[in-house]
């Protein structure tokens, strides 16, 4: 995925690794040309045969029918709606993330922005949701006890999975599913700096060999999902 957030055609061969590569790219807003493919001016965009989709749960379900083998999706319409609750759910959270992940890259650069300068870029979110998160982070920074309470959100998921990933180790199902790909980005970013103690053994133990199996599966190291401070 480059730097805009544009999924080109997937290749036809190891296409798990496009359904692993999510990761959370922020620029200085989406130009007029990105617009036109993705009105809603977020990532990512998948463009398959000149025809755009996004939201990334759509373009994962779009490719596992496109590319299905190996499959993604449970076996059983119940499942397969199961599946697509968690995704509903975990997208939800995304201003939680927010939070955290734009004090380290938005911020910096926005604070510099003039009132002018801001107007302009803010002319390009059409999301008023995106808008208060860009004028939040540009003028008035998210407090302590804001992050506090994103990150009880962001633990809840993990309580959320503890229980959902009794039964066969994965969140739907008996297999790794788009559900258990939904999950990633938050789970990492969970681990690596917002509560890495709660992705712990101790704390949640299904969710601590989740993360692990998760890891070891050879599409996230092809998606180079590398540490997002220095990505």
């Amino acid at each position: 995925m480059g730097s805009s957030g544009v999924f080109p055609n997937p290749p036809k061969s190891g296409t798990t690794y496009w359904r692993l590569s999510q990761r959370w790219i922020f620029s200085s807003g989406a130009g007029p040309e990105y617009l036109k493919i993705n009105p809603l001016g977020v990532i990512p965009t998948l463009i398959h045969d000149g025809q755009p989709l996004h939201e990334s749960g759509t373009i994962c379900e779009y490719l596992d029918e496109t590319y299905p083998d190996p499959p993604l999706r449970p076996d059983t319409p119940y499942e397969r709606a199961l599946m697509r609750n968690w995704i509903r759910h975990i997208d939800g959270l995304i201003h939680n993330l927010i939070i955290f992940n734009w004090r380290h890259h938005l911020q910096k650069v926005a604070a510099q922005w003039s009132d002018e300068e801001l107007a302009e870029k803010l002319k390009n979110i059409p999301s008023k949701e995106r808008q208060e998160s860009w004028l939040r982070v540009a003028r008035k920074p998210y407090t302590e006890e804001e992050r506090d309470a994103a990150r009880a959100k962001l633990v809840q998921l993990l309580d959320k999975m503890e229980d959902a990933l009794k039964p066969s180790g994965w969140l739907v199902g008996e297999a790794y599913s788009i559900a258990d790909i939904a999950a990633v980005p938050f789970v990492k970013r969970i681990d690596e700096e917002i509560a890495p103690h709660e992705v712990a053994a101790n704390k949640h133990p299904r969710v601590a060999e989740w993360w692990a199996k998760i890891q070891a599966r050879p599409a996230f190291a092809r998606a180079n999902f590398g540490p997002f401070l220095e990505s």
